[in-house]
């Protein structure tokens, strides 16, 4: 992750803009974390839409008033709007603690083409490796909320079990529904369950031989 942004200047969207202009600080809050790179636009009409959608998203996340411990999950705002009026404009809908890429930095459009964006808004979600996770996941933000940040979580193996939503304490039991379902979308694979089915299956000429031992302790009495 960190060598995506690496000798870049990330900026926070806070009242001063601070900026992130060393590798330790962009180290520190980048490294180990899912990665959600928002492309939109101020005169894109979908944008707009979604903008409060995403920030509500991100707080529930991040915020301490809703969790007790916040997401490993960073918003950086990639901006594609066609002046800096209408970036600092757009910034405004969006989280406090989210970063963006300087107008004038034109990483902005490289990015764009790194990540094939065809269409806004794009939300494209980022591995701490840099992988892609979900090519744009605007449709399963809109439809699961908060919830989908497990998926990607155990998908990309950020297991942090100090992390929950304030409702769960009184649904602890939705996870485990929604857990093969994750798996199939994201094709996590369970190797040890994969162990298993090939030693049932006898893999290696084990599986007769096992069986047989069953039989025989079955059928033979015990000479005690």
């Amino acid at each position: 992750m960190v060598d995506l942004f690496f000798d870049r200047v990330l900026v926070k969207n806070n009242k001063d803009q601070d900026e992130l202009d060393t590798e330790h600080e962009i180290v520190m809050r980048l490294q180990n974390r899912i990665l959600m790179l928002f492309f939109a636009s101020a005169a894109c009409e979908s944008c707009q839409q979604f903008a409060p959608k995403l920030t509500d998203f991100f707080k529930r996340l991040t915020d301490e008033f809703y969790v007790d411990r916040a997401a490993q999950l960073v918003l950086l705002y990639i901006s594609l709007d066609e002046s800096e009026e209408q970036q600092e404009s757009f910034l405004k809908e969006l989280p406090k603690k989210c970063l963006f890429l300087a107008y004038e930095d034109p990483y902005r459009r490289e990015l764009e083409a790194m990540f094939n964006v065809e269409e806004l808004p794009t939300v494209v979600v980022l591995r701490p490796d840099c992988s892609i996770l979900i090519p744009n996941a605007v449709e399963e933000i809109l439809g699961l909320g908060p919830d989908c940040y497990r998926n990607w979580q155990e998908a990309t193996e950020l297991i942090d079990r100090n992390f929950m939503i304030n409702e769960d304490f009184e649904q602890k039991s939705m996870r485990s529904l929604s857990d093969p379902i994750r798996r199939l979308k994201y094709k996590v694979e369970d190797e040890r369950k994969k162990n298993k089915k090939k030693r049932r299956k006898g893999w290696g000429g084990g599986g007769d031989e096992e069986a047989g031992v069953e039989e025989e302790k079955e059928g033979g009495g015990s000479p005690f």
